[in-house]
C-alpha cells in the first residue's frame, strides 16, 4: 500500500514531467496531444514509472515514448531542480492508451439512446 509520502511525489514527478513535455523540441513530442497519465514510485523512491498517452492513439504515444526516453537525463535533471529530492528517481516511460479507451467509451455512451420509460 502506498504511502502519504510516495502519492505526493509521485503527483510532483507527474506535473514536473508535464511541464518538461511541453518544453521538448523533439518532432514525436511536439505538437502532439501527449499527456501524462500517472506515476507509480517505488516504495524506496527509488523508481518512477511514468504512463504517457496521446489522443492520437498508442503508436503515437509509443513514438513519444521513445522521444522521451532519449531526453530522459534532461527530464531528470529538470524533475531534480523542481523537487529538490535528496535521490531523484529513475524514470521508466510506458506508453498507454487509456485516453483511445476512454474516447472510445464515451462514443459508444453518447451513441446509445435512452430506453422509453413506460
Amino acid at each position: 500500500m502506498a504511502g502519504y509520502k510516495t502519492d505526493r511525489v509521485a503527483e510532483d514527478i507527474k506535473r514536473a514531467v508535464i511541464t518538461v513535455i511541453r518544453e521538448l523540441k523533439d518532432p514525436r513530442v511536439a505538437g502532439k496531444m501527449l499527456t501524462v497519465v500517472r506515476v507509480d514510485v517505488s516504495g524506496d523512491l527509488s523508481y518512477a514509472k511514468v504512463y504517457v498517452s496521446a489522443l492520437e492513439g498508442l503508436d503515437t504515444a509509443k513514438e513519444a515514448v521513445k522521444a522521451l526516453k532519449n531526453a530522459e537525463g534532461y527530464i531528470k535533471n529538470h524533475v531534480s531542480k523542481a523537487l529538490h529530492l535528496r535521490k531523484t528517481p529513475e524514470l521508466h516511460f510506458v506508453a498507454d492508451n487509456s485516453i483511445e479507451i476512454g474516447m472510445h467509451i464515451d462514443r459508444i455512451l453518447k451513441n446509445n439512446k435512452p430506453l422509453d420509460e413506460e
